[in-house]
C-alpha cells in the first residue's frame, strides 16, 4: 500500500515519485524536505507523513483515501491545498469529490478546534472508466449515445459499444461512424467531458397523400403571365395562343388516385405504419359535370371559359363580342365576357365572371367579379383638379395590363403589367409586378400604389425625379384592427368562462337535487360549447398575429435595374423615400425600420 502525507505547498512531483519507487519496493526509504523551516516530512515504508494529513490509493490503486489527525495538526487543514495536491500526480486524472472532500476536512477542522482526538477517515475520490449510455425518446425515432469521458480509467471499445447498444434493443439505422467519431473525440477530451450525438435514426412513415386535382385547361390569366414562344428563344408578348373557351362536354379537371403513402420503422426495429390518403371530392362550380364514364373526370356542361381557382373548376357562360363602342352598346353579363377588339372611350363592362380584352382599353369602365386581362394597352385621361380618372379597372380577383398610363386600378388579387405603367392609382391586396413575371425588367414611375405585397420592376421612379409613393398602411391596418378585436373579444370570453368554470365546480362539489340535475347538464354542455368556442377564437388570434408578421415581411420594394430619387414607402408613421439613385437593390421592413440593401 502507498501512502504520502503533506502540510503546506507539497513537493508532488518528488513525492508521487517516492510513491511510485515504494510501490516497486516497500523496503526502499526516500527522505524529502519542505521549503518550510523546521517542517519536516519523511517516508517511511509507504506514507508519506506530514502533520496529522495522509492521502493514500488503495490497493488496487483505484480509490483514493483521505486521513486526517487532528491531534497532529498544527493549525486547520486547507481544502484549497488539498485540492491543489490533488491535482498534480497521478490523482489529477482521478475523480475527487468535493463534497467528500469538504465534508472530511470541516470534521477534522472541528475536532482540531474543539480538542478532539478522532481520526477522521474518508473515501474522496476514485479511478472511474468511461460512462457509456444510450437514450432513446419514447417515440423511439432517434437514439443519442451519450458518453462520459473516464478518469483516469479505460475508454470502450467498438466493440463494447455496439455490445450495449444491442442490449437496448437498437437494431436499426445505427451509425458506427459516428461512434468511432465520438470514441476519437472523447480520448482527446478531458476528463469528465460529456458528449451526446445522435448515433442511430428511425425512418418516418411517409402518409399517403389525399387524391389531386389536375386542370386539363389552363386559366386565361395564366396564358397571358406565360406569353408563347415562336421557333426562336424571345417571347412575343402579342402571342398569346388560342384563346381558351371549351365545349360542351370537354374534360377539363382530372382526380387523380389518393397514393397509400410509405412505412417506417424507430430504431428498435418496429414498424411504424403509413397513413393512407384519402379520396376528395370534387369542388363543382357553375357549368361542369362528373363524367359519366369516368368518376374521376370532370367534364364541362356548357360552351364556355374555364377557370380554376381554390381546387374549384368552373365554366362560365361567356359573351363574344368583337369589341365594346357605341355601335354595340355596354355589356352587362352574367357570366365571362371575351372581346376580340377594342374598347373605346367612355364604354362599359360588367361581367360576373372574368373579363379578357384582346384589344386596347381607352377611357372606359370594366368590372369584373373575377379577373381582368387587357392584352394590349389602357389609358386614360386625368382630371387634375379633381383627381379623377377616366379609365378604371375594377375586379375581385386579379388584374393584368400590358402596358398603361392614366388608368384607376382596384382589385382583390394581383397587378401584373407586361412593360410600362405610369401616372395612374392602384389599390390590391396583392403584389404589383411590372414585366416578365419570373423576371420584373419593366418600368413603373409617376403612380399612387396602395398594396400588400411587394412592389416589382426593373426601374422604379424616372430620371426627371417623378414621385412612386407606396403605402402598406391600409392593410396592415386592417390586421391591427382584426387583432385587437379578437384580443379584446377573448379577454372577455376568458374572463366568462372562468367564472362559470368556478361556479360548476362549486355545484359539482355538492349534492345536487334530482330535479336540478338536468339544468346543471344544460349548464355544464354550455360551458363546454363555451370551451370548444375560446379554443377556435385563440386558434383565430394566432393566425391573425402570424399573418401580422407575416405582412411586414412581404412587404418591399424591388428593383431589378433601377430605382431613382423620388420613390417612397410607407408603413403608417415610418416612411422611406429615396434622396438618390440605386442600382439594383431592395427596400424591405424589418424591426420597425426601413432598410434598402442591394441585390447580389
Amino acid at each position: 500500500m502507498t501512502l504520502f502525507f503533506y502540510r503546506h505547498k507539497l513537493p508532488v512531483d518528488v513525492l508521487f515519485a517516492c510513491c511510485e519507487q515504494q510501490h516497486k519496493n516497500s523496503h526502499k526509504k526516500v527522505m524529502a524536505a519542505d521549503n518550510k523551516k523546521d517542517n519536516k516530512k519523511k517516508y517511511s515504508g509507504d506514507a508519506y507523513s506530514m502533520d496529522g494529513v495522509t492521502i493514500s490509493f488503495d490497493n488496487t490503486r483505484t480509490y483514493i483515501n483521505l486521513t486526517l489527525e487532528p491531534k497532529a495538526f498544527s493549525k486547520e487543514v486547507d481544502v484549497k491545498e488539498v485540492r491543489e495536491a490533488l491535482s498534480q500526480g497521478e490523482t489529477k486524472q482521478l475523480y475527487v469529490s468535493e463534497k467528500a472532500l469538504k465534508s472530511a476536512c470541516d470534521t477534522a477542522n472541528h475536532y482540531f478546534k474543539t480538542d478532539d482526538d478522532t481520526v477522521v477517515s474518508e473515501r474522496i475520490g476514485e479511478r472511474k472508466n468511461a460512462e457509456v449510455e444510450f437514450r432513446v425518446p419514447e417515440d423511439g425515432m432517434r437514439a443519442n449515445l451519450v458518453l462520459t469521458t473516464p478518469y483516469g480509467g479505460k475508454f470502450p471499445s467498438l466493440d463494447a459499444v455496439l455490445s450495449l447498444a444491442a442490449k437496448k434493443k437498437i437494431k436499426r439505422g445505427l451509425s458506427t461512424k459516428i461512434i468511432k467519431q465520438m470514441l476519437i473525440e472523447a480520448k482527446q477530451a478531458p476528463a469528465g467531458t460529456i458528449i451526446e450525438e445522435t448515433v442511430a435514426k428511425g425512418l418516418p412513415a411517409r402518409n399517403g397523400k389525399n387524391s389531386k386535382f389536375v386542370p386539363l385547361v389552363p386559366n386565361a390569366l395564366e396564358r397571358v403571365l406565360r406569353p408563347q414562344t415562336g421557333s426562336g428563344e424571345r417571347v412575343d408578348m402579342r402571342n398569346l395562343g388560342e384563346v381558351i373557351c371549351v365545349k360542351i362536354n370537354t374534360p377539363v379537371l382530372r382526380r387523380t388516385a389518393p397514393t397509400q403513402g410509405r412505412s417506417g420503422f424507430d430504431v428498435k426495429g418496429n414498424r411504424i405504419d403509413a397513413v393512407a390518403g384519402e379520396w376528395v371530392d370534387f369542388k363543382m362550380g357553375g357549368g361542369t359535370v362528373v363524367s359519366d364514364g369516368d368518376a374521376n373526370l370532370l367534364m364541362s356542361a356548357i360552351s364556355g371559359m374555364p377557370k380554376y381557382k381554390d381546387q374549384t373548376m368552373t365554366v362560365d357562360d361567356t359573351f363574344i363580342c368583337s369589341g365594346v363602342n357605341v355601335g354595340s352598346g355596354h355589356v352587362n353579363y352574367e357570366g365571362a365576357v371575351l372581346v376580340n377588339g377594342d374598347v373605346t372611350e367612355k364604354m362599359e363592362i360588367k361581367a360576373s365572371g372574368d373579363v379578357t380584352i384582346n384589344g386596347f382599353v381607352e377611357s372606359a369602365y370594366i368590372e369584373s367579379g373575377g379577373d381582368i386581362i387587357i392584352t394590349e394597352g389602357a389609358m386614360g385621361k386625368v382630371n387634375d383638379t379633381q383627381g379623377d380618372f377616366q379609365c378604371k379597372l375594377v375586379a375581385a380577383g386579379s388584374i393584368h395590363v400590358q402596358h398603361g398610363q392614366g388608368i384607376d386600378v382596384q382589385c382583390n388579387g394581383d397587378i401584373t403589367v407586361g412593360r410600362q405603367l405610369a401616372y395612374s392609382r392602384l389599390r390590391c391586396a396583392g403584389a404589383v409586378i411590372v414585366g416578365q413575371i419570373d423576371k420584373p425588367m419593366g418600368n413603373l414611375f409617376a403612380c399612387e400604389i396602395v398594396g400588400q405585397a411587394r412592389v416589382e420592376a426593373g426601374t422604379l421612379g424616372a430620371v426627371s425625379g417623378s414621385t412612386l409613393k407606396v403605402d402598406f398602411s391600409p392593410g396592415f391596418n386592417l390586421l391591427l384592427e382584426r387583432k385587437d378585436s379578437l384580443d379584446e373579444l377573448l379577454k372577455q370570453l376568458r374572463e366568462n368562462n372562468l367564472k362559470h368554470k368556478e361556479k360548476i365546480s362549486l355545484i359539482k362539489s355538492k349534492k345536487v337535487p334530482r330535479e336540478l340535475q338536468n339544468k346543471v347538464a344544460e349548464a355544464l354542455e354550455l360551458v363546454n360549447n363555451e370551451n370548444a368556442l375560446l379554443e377556435w377564437l385563440e386558434n383565430k388570434s394566432n393566425i391573425v398575429k402570424m399573418a401580422k408578421e407575416s405582412y411586414q415581411t412581404d412587404i418591399k420594394l424591388i428593383a431589378n435595374k433601377r430605382l431613382y430619387p423620388g420613390v417612397s414607402a410607407k408603413l403608417n408613421n415610418r416612411s422611406w423615400r429615396s434622396e438618390r439613385e440605386f442600382e439594383r437593390v431592395k427596400v424591405h421592413y424589418d424591426s420597425h425600420e426601413w432598410h434598402y440593401d442591394p441585390i447580389v
